[in-house]
């Protein structure tokens, strides 16, 4: 009898302390509101914000068939693929592209060689593609690498696969008399 009233006793004690939060002051959205001067609950952003989902970068469009960079092709450029290149791309597909990096040294699946004839015809969309999505045994990097980062190392592929099949013709004329010199006899 007395667990009775004792437990008759905490619920009335807990029913007590209803703080009806859900009846405080508050804006409907769009609704009219007293809260306000203007009599609207709905505010203005503030200046500046982007909404949630806005603002896309335009470089993290990609169209798997297009063969165009979105990006003016430069030594910068160049470059930045190159150091990205070694940092992300470099453990898997070494630093040729030839697919015996490190990693598939120690047991990973291997990854196609960028110089066979399938990638080195494959639009340079499709290698942003996989960057961003993944394909087979290779993960997706779209969280490591920024839009601007995947196109900086596809632009990189391009010229490890040019150099592998490099002409005599590519290399700019005030350079190939370089190329011509003899080496010093032995």
């Amino acid at each position: 009898m007395r667990a009775d009233r004792v437990l008759v006793l905490a619920a009335l004690a807990l029913a007590g302390c209803y703080q009806k939060m859900r009846d405080q002051p508050r804006c409907e959205p769009l609704a009219p509101s007293r809260l306000f001067a203007d009599g609207r609950c709905a505010r203005e952003p503030v200046a500046g914000t982007v909404a949630r989902g806005g603002a896309r970068d335009p470089l993290a469009a990609v169209d798997p068939k297009s063969d165009r960079l979105p990006v003016v092709l430069s030594r910068d450029l160049l470059a930045r693929g190159h150091e990205r290149y070694d940092i992300y791309c470099s453990p898997c597909h070494d630093r040729v592209g030839t697919g015996g990096g490190m990693v598939v040294q120690r047991g990973y699946t291997a990854p196609p060689s960028f110089h066979a004839d399938r990638l080195r015809q494959a639009p340079v969309g499709h290698l942003v593609d996989v960057m961003m999505h993944g394909w087979g045994a290779m993960p997706p990097y779209a969280a490591q690498l920024p839009p601007a980062d995947r196109w900086a190392i596809a632009a990189y592929i391009r010229a490890l696969q040019r150099s592998q099949h490099a002409r005599l013709d590519d290399v700019p004329a005030e350079e190939r008399a370089q190329l011509a010199v003899e080496p010093p006899p032995s």
